[in-house]
């Protein structure tokens, strides 16, 4: 059969399957056409798992079997999954059990495993995984990789661990899944111990592994160590140069980041569409308006690089963060492609920020589905102008559609384990002391002349109220379990899963110089250092 008519044969299925009627698209097809494509059969138990047409979907089972398919790994794959989404467990754990039944080899089962990791059904394939009587390095990449890119990161960290218990040796394919993991749950401890298992190992090192570690380093707080790395390494490969820059980007150092791009052109490394976005980001946390501009316009003009979303929402970030709101909207009124949901979240967010609830207004009717973050930006908005009436209808809307405000978290990691802490939390075992501490920094804090920026708090209540709200954020209570912990000269790292907040951030500045700490926060977009009375950010995030 021609490609063009497994084309044909294969939309008929989809559009029979999407009205309803894939069992009929089914029985119009020729055992002929049938036999000469398997792929028809991949894609009709495609469509059957979202239409849930269970009668399809055994009835192409059967057809599988009579035509031969039966041992095929995708297709195989492709029915268990099929059986799994429309509910039909016991009938896709049968299916997995006929597959270790089969003489079949290490290969086929890999690709069967792979099939499930590309349909990111990551609990069957762990199936697969757990009754394999064999296991080669590509298996362990496969599963350790599927886990990775569905955001399984803690899982996929212990498979690897676990694969280094085993008489399997990891590759330069099975660090290239693990050190992005290690990136996402920012622990520089790993970071290092990810990097000397690679000499170790004597793993050969490519552009892919470099730009990965020189990211890796750069996410888990360790910047010095990905600048070090990055002036060590060949450099011929435009995202070696990339990941430094998007490294600077994130810990507020914009100069240096362009600094870097200078280097880069110097050296006849010619820039891509990921290059100028982290330009262009290093500016808009550190307030570079011309040169974000300039930037922006150089990747236009000279490169002939096309703007996508990324690109606008970053040059409408830069804007809004300046405080240029009318400039913002202009930018995306005028963009040639159809703005997304991110960039009005992102011009939203500018509006809170500078306190303009008319223009907040205007980004949330161009929200079509509104998130948590979205009501509260826009009350926080109302509250800032002490709109109050405004703001209690947003908090109404968002209690009449179940939405509830997302809470504040920080960690830090201490004696082998993660310590969680929530605003006003007394959960910690160690509640007594953590609360003692905290009290003791905050009046000291106060005798220094600290004034608590009692504005920030979004609430109709007194003054007192507000003063008691803002001295027990969790990240306070994070950073006084960590001086409880820790000694004098020691670097605390702590981690949140939001924007610290202004409070916050000027009380660190004054902790680190009075107690002469370095304090280093990941926060939701960016990392602060806290050392000697100031912040990386130069309080502008």
């Amino acid at each position: 059969m021609q490609r063009h008519g497994a084309r044909r044969i294969g939309s008929q299925i989809e559009v029979g399957v999407k009205r309803s009627h894939s069992f009929c698209a089914v029985a119009s097809l020729s055992a002929h056409e049938l036999n000469k494509d398997d792929q028809i059969f991949c894609h009709l138990l495609e469509a059957c798992k979202f239409s849930s047409d269970i009668r399809t979907a055994t009835e192409t089972h059967t057809r599988i079997i009579r035509f031969g398919y039966g041992t095929h790994p995708s297709l195989v794959a492709s029915l268990i999954s099929a059986y799994s989404h429309c509910d039909r467990l016991n009938d896709a754990y049968k299916v997995v059990d006929q597959v270790f039944s089969w003489s079949v080899n290490l290969v086929a089962l890999n690709k069967t495993l792979h099939s499930f990791i590309k349909s990111r059904d990551s609990e069957l394939a762990r199936k697969v995984f757990d009754k394999m009587p064999d296991r080669d390095v590509v298996t362990w990449n496969s599963m350790i990789g599927g886990y990775a890119d569905n955001g399984r990161f803690q899982e996929a960290l212990s498979l690897f661990k676990l694969m280094l218990s085993s008489n399997v040796v990891p590759n330069k394919f099975t660090f290239a899944s693990v050190m992005p993991v290690c990136a996402k749950l920012g622990r520089l401890p790993l970071a290092k111990w990810l990097h000397q298992l690679m000499i170790d190992k004597r793993i050969e090192v490519n552009y892919i592994l470099i730009a990965a570690m020189i990211d890796m380093y750069s996410k888990c707080g360790g910047i010095e160590a990905a600048k070090t790395i990055f002036e060590r390494v060949q450099r011929d490969d435009v995202s070696v140069w990339n990941s430094m820059i998007n490294g600077l980007a994130i810990h507020g150092f914009a100069r240096d980041a362009i600094a870097v791009f200078s280097k880069m052109d110097f050296e006849g490394i010619t820039p891509d569409a990921i290059t100028f976005l982290g330009l262009m980001s290093a500016c808009s946390r550190s307030g570079l308006v011309k040169e974000g501009r300039h930037y922006f316009n150089l990747m236009k003009n000279r490169y002939s690089i096309e703007p996508q979303h990324e690109h606008y929402g970053a040059l409408v970030d830069l804007l809004g963060r300046a405080g240029l709101l009318e400039e913002a909207y202009a930018v995306i009124a005028s963009m040639p492609i159809e703005p997304d949901v991110i960039i009005w979240r992102v011009y939203l967010s500018a509006c809170r920020t500078h306190k303009n609830p008319g223009m907040s207004e205007v980004a949330i009717a161009n929200i079509s589905r509104l998130r948590s973050g979205d009501y509260v930006l826009l009350s926080n908005t109302y509250c800032s102008q002490q709109q109050w009436d405004s703001a209690q209808r947003v908090r109404e809307m968002m209690k009449k559609h179940g939405v509830s405000k997302k809470k504040g978290i920080s960690w830090l990691e201490w004696g082998g384990r993660f310590h969680h802490f929530r605003s006003g939390d007394r959960s910690h075992p160690e509640t007594e002391a953590i609360f003692q501490v905290l009290g003791g920094l905050i009046e000291r804090a106060k005798g220094e002349g600290f004034v608590p920026k009692k504005e920030l708090v979004m609430m109709d209540v007194s003054e007192e109220e507000k003063e008691e709200n803002l001295c027990h954020h969790s990240e306070k209570l994070a950073l006084a379990y960590g001086i409880l912990k820790t000694g004098s000269g020691t670097e605390i790292r702590i981690s949140k899963n939001l924007r610290i907040c202004g409070d916050c951030h000027n009380w660190f500045i004054l902790v680190s110089r009075m107690l002469n700490r370095v304090v280093l926060v990941r926060d939701r977009i960016r990392f602060h250092r806290f050392e000697d009375g100031l912040c990386s950010c130069g309080n502008y995030w």
